[in-house]
């Protein structure tokens, strides 16, 4: 038999490595640091770009793109390469891949803090970020893709699949939810709006958790247990029904975040049916990870690198249980917009993802090195303490989410709300809050144990970039599937196996979307709704550069409790011009969307200058710069012309008056400030949010709320 010898590239693994741990280190600490703002707004030192707004965003993207995604690249080159039996298709890709998605990431973590964003969670980079990141997407999908195809092996191994359904997918996700017109190099706006919006962003969300967050781990989850126990996977069949099952059904359950929204009812109920239906494919996922330690449980009391698998699984099965579960109308309508959202998520990101991150890196990294890992000691102390970090964490953040929804909804026996100044609410749960940060802490701390020991194991070792290496070449079989050996046909062909991953994930988005689009009586218009001034415009705007979105919501359910205490709850028709849509997914302020005419101009003023002087005990950041800093009225005009492109009904030419009638309206804001002692020039920031702030929720006549 013909044996042909290659070596692997392990420089590329070695460099998505070490980007791993040091952005996984700053991501961590910017979330550390946002967990402390959250009760002592005075970390940010009063600086714009330090505000719990803008800096929270920077966390998610740091740990989900930069920590996370590192991850995965470094699990797939290592991984892929030896079930293929074949080096990466081209070192040069795979250098323009490492350094474009580093480009990226430094791309995004300044303009984030500096307020460019399109305000859509997990996608809140502009449009220039978002061509680049599909660039280099395309670069790994080609990358990979073709050593697939130029594999030695003759059946494409489990992991692969999970890696090929990544791929498609995630790319089909992000082009839909970043179609935008530029306005500017660093401004842009969603060709959708309103509740269209709110369901491609969330069709993206949840399956951007689903295929970058789940997915490739999955595959990771797949190549690196059985490898650290030295044994098979427990079940090839169970495998297949797991990939199949759990591509097609996850795109469906998108909707399951707008449960209670102005979302037609059809597509909240087709998300919950979906999303009860995943609790098969995600359990039988976690199952056959746990049952492949079958007779090799006695090493996983003196393996470390198995007990971060094996709590990574299974925080995997509570996460997908737990996910399911929410989606419930009854559940949800108690913990949504709440904390225990908070807990749920982190669950998943810091024991499914970054415990099986931290058992690969402790497995890899000594085979990259050829030597043994430098402690093991310290990877249990490692362990333990990312454990005790999750538990503190994840608990006091479900007592907190429990408190704040009880809190919210409870009513005196007069039938008045018992706790109408949302402030109470706020103030009760700070020492969950400051647990949660000590937990957190902890949680960071085994980050730098775990750089110490992978340091101290590189030193210890040597390095080989490319590893030698032989194998039989694969021999093309032109057969055709046969009754009961379709799957091991499929597996043969990646280029059809690949078209099968893109139908089987389209189906979902396409019922979904269709629908919600064409057919009009799904988001019924409301004569009154008008599209936005160019003043509030500007201010809305101000809103999203400030990351107001993450602390607000500007969704009325229609609740009770939420009645008596914003307003009438909130309808399809009010958000036809939104572009972005603003629901927001957690209140850690009060819903916003019936604010307009409650306040006023001066509250709004000296409330954006100092909270505390309005609202005594706010833990609300100041915001002085918002008094100072002016419009940029050259792109007015723009921002109109854009706008009218996607379909809001500006007159044609109105463009050339926007920024004359966006002063005759900041006049009448700034003199009704000046009879109140306070000195504001017209173009200046604060002038434009007030004026967005104050038309919220005015063009429906609704009841006076609870302030």
């Amino acid at each position: 038999m013909n044996v042909e010898k290659f070596s692997y590239d392990n420089q590329t693994v070695k460099l998505f490595t070490i980007a791993t741990v040091f952005w996984g280190i700053v991501g961590m600490l910017v979330g550390v640091i946002i967990a402390l703002q959250i009760y002592l707004p005075e970390l940010n030192f009063g600086i714009a770009q330090t505000t719990f707004g803008r800096i929270r965003p920077l966390h998610t993207n740091a740990v989900i793109f930069a920590f996370v995604g590192n991850a995965i690249f470094a699990g797939v080159y290592y991984s892929l390469q030896r079930i293929s039996k074949a080096r990466m298709f081209s070192d040069i890709l795979s250098k323009l891949h490492f350094w474009g998605w580093q480009l990226i990431i430094v791309l995004a973590a300044i303009t984030l803090v500096y307020g460019f964003t399109t305000s859509k969670e997990y996608a809140e980079l502009e449009w220039p970020i978002d061509i680049l990141i599909a660039v280099v997407w395309v670069i790994f999908g080609v990358n990979m893709l073709g050593t697939v195809i130029k594999r030695r092996e003759k059946h494409i191994y489990v992991a692969a699949w999970f890696y090929i359904a990544t791929f498609f997918t995630v790319a089909i996700l992000h082009i839909v939810n970043s179609i935008e017109i530029p306005v500017s190099i660093l401004k842009s706006y969603p060709v959708y709006a309103g509740v269209q919006d709110a369901l491609v962003q969330w069709w993206y969300g949840h399956n951007a958790v689903a295929f970058f967050l789940t997915t490739p781990y999955l595959g990771l989850m797949y190549y690196y247990l059985p490898k650290a126990a030295n044994r098979p996977v427990y079940s090839y069949k169970l495998s297949i029904l797991h990939f199949w099952a759990l591509i097609f059904i996850y795109i469906w359950a998108g909707p399951h975040h707008l449960l209670y929204s102005a979302l037609p009812d059809w597509a909240q109920s087709l998300g919950t049916v979906f999303s009860i239906m995943l609790i098969a494919p995600s359990w039988g996922g976690m199952l056959n990870g746990l049952l492949t330690l079958r007779g090799a449980w006695d090493r996983v009391r003196d393996n470390p690198v198995l007990k971060f698998l094996v709590v990574a699984v299974t925080a995997y099965g509570m996460a997908t249980f737990e996910g399911p579960m929410l989606s419930l109308k009854n559940v949800n309508a108690l913990a949504h917009f709440t904390d225990w959202i908070i807990a749920h998520v982190h669950i998943g990101a810091l024991g499914w993802n970054g415990f099986l991150t931290f058992g690969m890196l402790y497995w890899m990294v000594p085979k990259l090195y050829k030597t043994q890992l430098y402690s093991k000691k310290l990877a249990t102390t490692h362990f333990w303490l990312g454990t005790l970090g999750i538990v503190i964490y994840a608990t006091s953040m479900y007592w907190s989410g429990l408190t704040q929804s009880l809190m919210w909804k409870e009513f005196t026996p007069l039938g008045l709300l018992k706790y109408p100044n949302f402030l109470e609410t706020v103030l009760q749960i700070v020492p969950m809050y400051m647990i949660r940060s000590i937990g957190g802490s902890i949680y960071f701390i085994g980050m730098f144990i775990m750089l110490y020991n992978l340091v101290k194991t590189a030193k210890q070792g040597s390095f080989v970039a490319n590893e030698e290496t032989e194998a039989a070449p694969l021999v093309i079989e032109k057969d055709k599937p046969k009754r009961g050996t379709f799957h091991r046909w499929l597996e043969k062909r990646p280029i059809i196996f690949s078209g099968a991953v893109i139908i089987a994930v389209m189906i979902g988005g396409i019922v979904e979307f269709l629908p919600t689009f064409l057919v009009e009586s799904n988001i019924p218009t409301i004569s009154s709704v008008k599209p936005y001034t160019p003043l509030e415009l500007e201010g809305r705007d101000i809103y999203i550069k400030e990351g107001c979105n993450a602390c607000h919501s500007q969704l009325v359910r229609p609740f009770r409790s939420e009645v008596e205490r914003y307003g009438e709850y909130s309808k399809a028709g009010e958000y036809v011009y939104d572009h972005p849509f603003l629901w927001g997914s957690k209140r850690t302020g009060p819903d916003l969307h019936r604010v307009g005419g409650k306040y006023s101009n001066l509250w709004h003023y000296l409330h954006m200058e100092n909270p505390r002087q309005m609202s005594p005990g706010s833990l609300m950041p100041v915001y002085p710069w918002l008094l100072t800093n002016k419009i940029d009225l050259s792109l007015t005009p723009a921002k109109i012309k854009a706008m009218r492109s996607i379909g809001v009904p500006y007159s044609d030419g109105y463009e050339e008056k926007a920024v004359d009638d966006l002063y005759q309206q900041a006049e009448t804001i700034s003199n009704d400030l000046l009879e109140n002692g306070v000195i504001a020039e017209p173009d200046a920031e604060i002038i434009a949010l007030i004026a967005y702030l104050q038309r919220l929720g005015t063009d429906i006549k609704t009841e006076t709320a609870n302030k």
